[in-house]
């Protein structure tokens, strides 16, 4: 780190400050809570309730995990910035001396493989059967992210900063995924190698922080804890917040609707709304690619990937619920919202 560096370690501060911990998942959490326990044995509201936990335990765990961190930083979860027409949802902001990370939490049921092309697959065990499949690679996802941020902080910086800071925006700010359960197996020997340090486990989550400030360079800009408070206000300042009411949805999705066959049991229906979900997104996927080339404007034009894990989510059915889910910008709904109603209805 050099010799001023290390003067300066060894005064700064050691804690981990979560400067935003509130999260979308805790609401969906909480509302779904109360719906099971005024409308119990509902097989909609527990598979979705199973799922929900699963996405809350694994943020837990990362919290948990940088909670223990010896190392002084500043995490945000839940960020949601907007861009002009562009939209991010990162589950974690973690601003540390020298680097900030964005985090794509991921707390799947089964096991990940990482191919030598940067490809993600996971492996599902369902009834003794084990299914293979390809999943969106939450990597792009979280670089397509960071992305949304460098045009936020271009058009907040003065032309000196974004002159001599560009060229280094990704080496500063880096990208992860990070497995938060614990049973699954996550397999990167395979993986290049410049992806293996961002693919990792939760329990390596702070190690590789570590690792990363050990190594840097010795000229590497060092932040004190008020340089890194203020890089946290910034992304306060940057976010918008939805004010969405979960415990209404969901009534109006699980407890409206036609209750799962009692055949099935519950880990089966958690597995059969992972499957639907998955093959909802190829379509979506599909859907887009078509639309963005017979429209000839780049695909994030139809919905970005943030968008796309919304509408698998919500999953409206209509225009009017689609309008006011806010998933979408006007001009987003009214070029797309028809057709993409169309594709969630024909899954």
């Amino acid at each position: 780190m050099g010799l001023i560096n290390t003067a300066i370690d060894a005064f700064r501060f050691k804690d981990t400050i979560i400067y935003k911990e509130n999260s979308d998942l805790q609401d969906k959490y909480d509302a779904l809570k109360k719906l099971n326990k005024e409308y119990p044995n509902n097989e909609d509201l527990l598979s979705e309730l199973y799922i929900v936990k699963k996405g809350l335990d694994g943020e837990n765990e990362i919290a948990y995990q940088l909670k223990k961190a010896n190392i002084g930083m500043y995490v945000l979860r839940d960020i949601k910035l907007r861009y002009q027409d562009l939209t991010a949802q990162i589950d974690y902001v973690i601003i540390s001396p020298i680097y900030t990370y964005y985090v794509e939490c991921k707390n799947l049921v089964g096991n990940i493989t990482v191919t030598d092309k940067g490809d993600f697959i996971r492996e599902l065990n369902i009834n003794g059967k084990r299914i293979k499949k390809g999943m969106y690679s939450p990597l792009r996802q979280v670089e397509a992210q960071r992305e949304v941020v460098r045009k936020l902080w271009d058009s907040n910086s003065s032309n000196f900063i974004k002159f001599f800071g560009s060229k280094y925006f990704d080496y500063y700010r880096r990208v992860l995924v990070v497995a938060a359960n614990h049973e699954t197996i996550l397999n990167t020997s395979k993986a290049p190698k410049e992806l293996r340090h961002k693919i990792l486990r939760a329990d390596a989550l702070v190690r590789q922080i570590e690792y990363d400030l050990n190594n840097c360079k010795i000229d590497d800009p060092y932040k004190t804890r008020k340089d890194m408070e203020q890089s946290a206000q910034a992304y306060i300042d940057w976010s918008y917040s939805e004010q969405i009411d979960f415990y209404g949805y969901y009534k109006e999705k699980y407890i409206n609707s036609k209750i799962r066959s009692n055949d099935n049991s519950k880990e089966n229906c958690v597995y059969d709304k992972e499957i639907i979900d998955d093959n909802l997104k190829e379509k979506l996927i599909k859907f887009r690619k078509a639309r963005s080339n017979e429209m000839g404007i780049p695909a994030y034009y139809v919905f970005t990937n943030d968008e796309l894990e919304r509408l698998i989510d919500i999953r409206p059915k209509t225009f009017d619920e689609l309008q006011k889910a806010k998933i979408l910008s006007q001009i987003k709904l009214v070029t797309h919202g028809k057709q993409i109603i169309e594709v969630i209805n024909n899954n």
